[in-house]
C-alpha cells in the first residue's frame, strides 16, 4: 500500500459527484489494482453489476485493512450517505433493525466501493417489498476433494430440476470454488416458503444424483460431494452478486456464464482484467434475468410430496442442541483463517497417525458468523479412523470467543451445530 494517502479524486457519474478517497491505495498487490481501479472496473461493468443489486438492500462488507485481513459487516448505512443513494429499513429476528444501503445506479456502486467494499452483498428482496423475495438462490458448495467437473454436473442437474418445475436458472461462478444459480420469482411468497422451495430443489437434486450432490445441512455428513446450499434464502443471508470482485489474491470475479460455457470455462479465468475485456466484447449473459420471472407453485407441491426433511437428533440434556451422528472433535476457534490453519497444523503435528487416515472432506474449517465479522472453527470428522484409535476431545489449540464482552438479549449465542 502507498506509504501516504493520495489526494481524493472526484468522479462525475451520471450527473452525480462521487468522491474517491485515497485512490492510489493498492488493494490487490498481485495484479497491482488500486482502489480507483476497482471503482473504474465497477463503472465499466455497471450494466451487469447494477442489474444484480438494483433496488436491493445490501450489507456493506468492508475491507478497510486490505484483502489479507477479515472484513467487517456493516448493516447500517453511514449517516452521511449521499442523496442519490436510497435506503431501506430491515427488521431482524432478534428484534433489531437496520437502515441499509440500496443501490440503483452506477454512482451508488462507486460510492459503496469507496467505503472499502470489494464485493457486493444484496438481500434477495427489493426495497419495495422487504418481506417477499423475488430471487431464489442456490449455492453449489463443493466439499474438499471435489473437482470442478463434478460441480458442473450438479449444476446441470439443478437446471434440469428447475426446468421440470417451470423455472429458469441463471448460472455464475461464485468467485471461489463453487457455482451460484439465481432464479427470478414473483414476489408472492415469504422467506419461509422460498427457503422451503430452495430446500426442496436441493433434496430433488440429491435424489437424482446421490453421491454427487447432497442437501445435508451438517457439513460432516456430506462426504466428498457438492452441497446444494439452500439456506442462502434465509432472511438474514446475503450472497455476492454478479460481477462482484472477490477478496482473493488474483482479484477473481463472480462471473455470469451461459449454460453452454459452463462445461468449458474455469473460475480462475475470470479476473478483473479478463472480465473487463469479456464484458466489453460479449455483454452480460444475465441480461434477460428480469424477464424470466417464475412461479414456485410446482416446487412447493413437490415439497408436500417429499414430506418434511430429516431432522438431526437433539441432546437429552435439556439444551435442545443438535447431536452429530459423526465422531467429531473440535480443534480450534480463532479470529482469522490463517490462525485456524496454524492451529490445525499444530494439532496434526501431535497426531500424525490420525492424520494419515483422514480424507479431505474430514477436515472441517468453517467461517462462522460473529456479531460483525467472521470467526473460524476447526473440527475433524474421525469417521475413517478406527474407533479404538480415535483421540479424545482435548483442550483447543486456540480458543477465541467472538462474543466476549458483548451483551445479547437472548443470551450468549451458541457455537454448536
Amino acid at each position: 500500500m502507498s506509504p501516504s494517502k493520495s489526494a481524493a479524486e472526484i468522479l462525475e457519474i451520471d450527473g452525480h459527484e462521487v468522491r474517491v478517497s485515497n485512490p492510489d491505495k493498492v488493494v490487490f498487490p498481485q495484479p497491482g489494482l488500486t482502489k480507483l481501479d476497482l471503482v473504474k472496473y465497477y463503472l465499466a461493468v455497471a450494466d451487469g453489476a447494477v442489474r444484480g443489486v438494483y433496488g436491493r438492500p445490501m450489507v456493506l462488507k468492508r475491507f478497510v485493512k486490505g484483502i489479507d485481513q477479515e472484513a467487517f459487516f456493516q448493516k447500517r448505512v453511514p449517516e452521511n450517505h449521499p442523496d442519490f443513494l436510497d435506503t431501506a429499513t430491515l427488521h431482524y429476528a432478534r428484534g433489531t433493525s437496520a437502515e441499509e444501503a440500496v443501490v440503483r445506479d452506477a454512482a451508488g456502486l462507486a460510492w459503496v466501493i469507496n467505503l472499502g467494499c470489494i464485493d457486493l452483498n444484496p438481500h434477495p428482496v427489493r426495497a419495495e417489498d422487504l418481506d417477499r423475495p423475488d430471487e431464489l438462490r442456490i449455492d453449489l458448495d463443493p466439499m474438499p476433494g471435489v473437482d470442478w467437473s463434478q460441480i458442473v454436473d450438479v449444476a446441470f442437474i439443478a437446471q434440469e430440476v428447475l426446468s421440470d418445475h417451470g423455472l429458469v436458472g441463471w448460472a455464475k461462478t461464485s468467485g471461489s470454488r463453487g457455482i451460484h444459480i439465481l432464479i427470478r420469482i414473483a414476489p408472492r411468497w415469504d422467506y419461509k416458503q422460498v427457503r422451503l422451495a430452495a430446500e426442496t430443489l436441493a433434496r430433488e437434486v440429491e435424489n437424482r444424483a446421490p453421491g454427487l450432490a447432497t442437501a445435508r445441512w451438517w457439513k460432516e455428513e456430506r462426504g466428498e460431494s457438492v452441497f446444494v446450499d439452500f439456506n442462502q434464502n434465509a432472511k438474514d443471508r446475503t450472497v455476492a452478486s454478479a460481477y462482484s470482485i472477490r477478496p482473493l489474491p488474483d482479484a477473481r470475479v463472480s462471473t455470469p456464464l451461459s449454460w453452454d460455457e459452463l462445461r468449458v470455462r474455469r473460475p480462475e479465468e475470470f479476473t478483473v482484467p479478463t472480465v473487463l475485456r469479456r464484458f466489453e466484447e460479449q455483454g452480460d449473459p444475465m441480461a434477460g434475468i428480469d424477464d424470466a420471472v417464475g412461479d414456485l407453485t410446482r416446487l412447493l407441491a413437490l415439497a408436500d410430496e417429499l414430506g418434511p426433511a430429516e431432522k438431526a437428533p437433539r441432546g437429552g440434556d435439556g439444551s435442545g442442541q443438535r447431536v452429530s451422528t459423526m465422531p467429531l472433535i473440535e480443534v480450534a476457534r480463532t479470529k482469522t483463517k490463517p490462525e485456524a490453519l496454524e492451529a490445525l497444523e499444530a494439532w496434526k503435528a501431535k497426531h500424525p497417525e490420525v492424520v494419515a487416515q483422514l480424507h479431505p472432506a474430514d477436515v472441517l474449517v468453517d467461517g462462522m458468523r460473529g456479531s460483525s465479522s467472521l470467526w473460524y472453527r476447526v473440527r475433524l470428522n474421525l469417521q475413517h479412523v478406527p474407533e479404538e484409535e480415535r483421540p479424545a476431545q482435548g483442550p483447543l489449540e486456540a480458543d477465541y470467543d467472538p462474543w466476549a464482552g458483548k451483551v445479547w438479549p437472548g443470551g450468549h449465542p451458541s457455537a454448536a451445530g
